[in-house]
């Protein structure tokens, strides 16, 4: 399989998802998530016509970004950001989905050039509560979101998470509707949210039934990863 027929099948399934969730297909995106991958397999992906592309490795990133600067594409930092690549992160990156917690966001405002656009900002919630995993607890992310809000050269776009693995999806289903009530929290507060990116490869059906305006797939488009 190539991956332009990869994307033609991911693409049918969000279709077919927001088909059956009663949604139009155009109010999910599609995240490739292209990390561990070559620019050449994100040029693949481009042709087709694919424009926003993931990437959980800082450093890996940004020398895509550099690699592809004359495709117009947006870039997306999905992975965990420590303090001392907040500058690289602010500098090159279009989104940040994996803001958890305050200092990170304070850093990013800093240091995100004035002549870019602000960098759009969600906040991750560890949902489920998984023992070792990033994000803000549900009960914190009213709090932090409301901190990063107002925070200059950054723009509050909603909630990303990443659950628990599961075959089941009943057992997704409830998983993603606990993200769509939190953020439907989060928006009668009086925050101006837009995106929710939750689903990937394997549940990316469950998590359009619940909400999801943005589902990070990788390894139904690319193919089984590489190593990092």
């Amino acid at each position: 399989m190539t991956i332009a027929s990869n994307l033609q099948t991911v693409q049918a399934r969000i279709a077919q998802a927001c088909h059956s969730a009663g949604r139009p297909s155009d109010t999910v995106k599609l995240l490739a998530v292209s990390k561990t991958f070559p620019p050449e397999s994100v040029v693949q992906a481009a042709d087709c016509g694919q424009r926003d592309f993931g990437e959980n490795y800082i450093q890996e990133g940004v020398e895509k970004i550099a690699t592809l600067a004359h495709r117009g594409l947006v870039w997306h930092c999905i992975g965990p950001i420590q303090s001392n690549k907040t500058r690289l992160v602010a500098a090159h990156f279009d989104w940040v989905h994996s803001v958890d917690r305050l200092k990170i966001a304070q850093r990013l405002s800093e240091q995100r050039p004035p002549e870019v656009a602000p960098l759009n900002v969600c906040i991750q919630v560890n949902i489920d509560g998984g023992a070792g995993k990033a994000g803000v607890a549900p009960e914190e992310a009213l709090v932090l979101a409301q901190e990063v809000a107002v925070l200059p050269r950054l723009r509050l776009r909603g909630l990303m998470t990443i659950p628990e693995p599961s075959d089941d999806f009943a057992t997704n289903l409830a998983v993603h509707r606990q993200t769509k009530a939190l953020y439907d929290q989060l928006c009668a507060s009086g925050l101006v949210l837009d995106t929710l990116s939750m689903g990937m490869s394997a549940d990316l059906e469950a998590a359009i039934h619940a909400g999801s305006t943005l589902v990070r797939v990788g390894s139904a488009i690319f193919g089984g990863r590489t190593a990092a």
